[in-house]
């Protein structure tokens, strides 16, 4: 089992970006000194997710919501971000340079060592995963494959 750093729903806005952001941070940092990189890898993550979820989904509607859950198992830190849900579109990385959506998710792919997404009732959860770094040094702990 793993610990949850920290669980925020905020509304469905534009501004709530920026409080996704400050959330992650605060999280991690309260939790434990972070290097630089892992920090902003996290927070360019949230915010794209909860960036998309505001204009692509449900959430971005009169009354939606975001929930952002940040969590750590087995040395990896696990970002969560649960939008309303977008009437069965998936999110998606597009193939092609240039494209007017799919960009998002072509950061957090960058970025994250695994990230994907999952059906949660009427929602939809795209998390992100990043491995913490190691006890006693500035360098990531290895990634392991949990399936």
């Amino acid at each position: 089992m793993g610990e949850v750093l920290g669980e925020v729903t905020l509304p469905g806005v534009r501004r709530s970006v920026g409080c996704a952001r400050s959330f992650v941070r605060e999280a991690v940092l309260g939790h434990s000194p972070a290097d630089e990189r892992l920090l902003d890898d996290l927070v360019t993550v949230v915010s794209e997710t909860v960036s998309n979820a505001v204009t692509h989904t449900a959430s971005g509607l009169a009354g939606g919501e975001v929930t952002v859950v940040l969590s750590l198992v087995d040395g990896v830190y696990r970002l969560e971000v649960a939008d309303d849900g977008a009437a069965g579109a998936r999110p998606h990385v597009k193939a092609e340079v240039g494209a007017e959506s799919g960009r998002g998710m072509r950061i957090v792919a960058a970025l994250a060592a695994r990230w994907g997404f999952r059906a949660d009732g009427p929602r939809t959860v795209v998390w992100a995963e990043f491995p913490a770094p190691a006890a006693g040094g500035r360098d990531r702990a290895p990634f392991s494959d949990r399936g």
